[in-house]
């Protein structure tokens, strides 16, 4: 899961990006609105902890533009302004919840989590291609019914694949979804996840799932 934080004050900043990296997210930081709307340009985001108060575009800016793009990608607001005039506007302006500081950081993660469990309520819970089974609620693939012990960055590509399949997935995209813009690792650690992959794949009886399209990237059929 790829999340941006988008807050101004960098102690702040720091400490949710370190405490939901442990958790195993994939983070990224803005400290203004501007960055903000950059970084939401280029990256594929599953949610947004947003401050309001932020130099430049506001957070409620940033929200508006958002949703006027037509982004459905969560969002979870964060902020000091604790009246209900307050949590009522960012609400009607495509918000989906709304933390107040100062806050706890199980809570925080209990709210992006009931975030995540709703983006996926009225699709089918479960992808499945043939024999293998991938559980995105519990981030669990199994073949047979048998769990593949897959790191989460395998676990990351092969859902990846899964949810765009028949289409050609570029090794830029894999890594952008799974590494966030602070990683020192180039998009060639994505060879060496599908490679991985395949092994552990193989080994459960699936032997040709992930295709090569050189020059391209990879896909499932």
């Amino acid at each position: 899961m790829r999340l941006l934080i988008v807050e101004d004050s960098t102690v702040l900043r720091a400490s949710l990006g370190a405490q939901l990296r442990d958790q195993l997210w994939t983070v990224d930081e803005a400290a203004d609105g501007h960055s903000a709307l950059a970084h939401l340009e280029r990256y594929p985001y599953d949610a947004v902890i947003l401050d309001l108060m932020l130099p430049g575009v506001d957070g409620l800016q940033v929200l508006q533009r958002m949703r006027a793009a037509g982004s459905q990608t969560r969002v979870l607001v964060l902020s000091a302004r604790d009246q209900v005039a307050d949590r009522v506007l960012a609400l009607n302006a495509g918000a989906d919840d709304y933390l107040v500081k100062p806050f706890s950081f199980q809570e925080l993660v209990s709210r992006l989590q009931a975030l995540m469990r709703r983006q996926l309520e009225g699709g089918a819970p479960a992808i499945e291609i043939a024999r293998l089974r991938i559980d995105p609620r519990a981030r669990v693939a199994s073949v047979d019914g048998h769990e593949l012990s897959l790191t989460p960055k395998e676990y990351g590509v092969l859902e990846a694949l899964a949810r765009n399949r028949g289409q050609v997935t570029t090794r830029e995209r894999l890594f952008e979804h799974l590494y966030d813009s602070r990683s020192e690792s180039s998009d060639k650690v994505i060879e060496v996840l599908i490679s991985t992959l395949r092994v552990k794949l193989a080994a459960a009886g699936l032997t040709d799932l992930i295709k090569t399209r050189r020059g391209f990237g990879y896909l499932v059929e």
